[in-house]
């Protein structure tokens, strides 16, 4: 996936589960292609790209909880429901084909959603901090 060169740690865990929920999506709603998105309908790589851009803005940053707990609406709200459809079906279906990224991720709706973020703490600003300083 390119998408993996922007993100790190706890966001790139995030972003692989949220494309895993996706690929289970599209195989049983669309005619999915090599990658396991969709070749016909753009609606899944669109919603990808979304999640993507979404967990590299996250003012959380690595200390992200998961969206259903966050305290910041990020999405906009078609994508918020399109995120609700794609895990409602995805969510109980994760367990077989990922069974450990299922687990954690179940694990992480169980903790508190922590207070305001800080400042400038989403992976963006640290990527471009460290490009100014270079």
């Amino acid at each position: 996936m390119a998408f993996e060169q922007l993100l790190s740690g706890k966001l790139l865990s995030e972003f692989r589960t949220i494309f895993a929920m996706v690929e289970i999506y599209c195989k049983a709603h669309h005619e999915s292609g090599a990658d396991g998105l969709c070749q016909d309908c753009q609606d899944c790589q669109d919603f990808t790209e979304y999640a993507h851009t979404r967990l590299d803005r996250c003012p959380y940053g690595q200390d992200k909880p998961t969206c259903n707990k966050c305290p910041v609406h990020c999405y906009k709200p078609h994508m918020k429901a399109k995120a609700r459809e794609i895990m409602i079906y995805a969510g109980p279906r994760m367990l077989l084909p990922h069974p450990i990224m299922a687990i954690r991720h179940l694990l992480s709706e169980r903790k508190d959603a922590p207070g305001k973020p800080p400042a400038e703490c989403s992976n963006r600003h640290l990527r471009i901090k460290v490009n100014i300083k270079d």
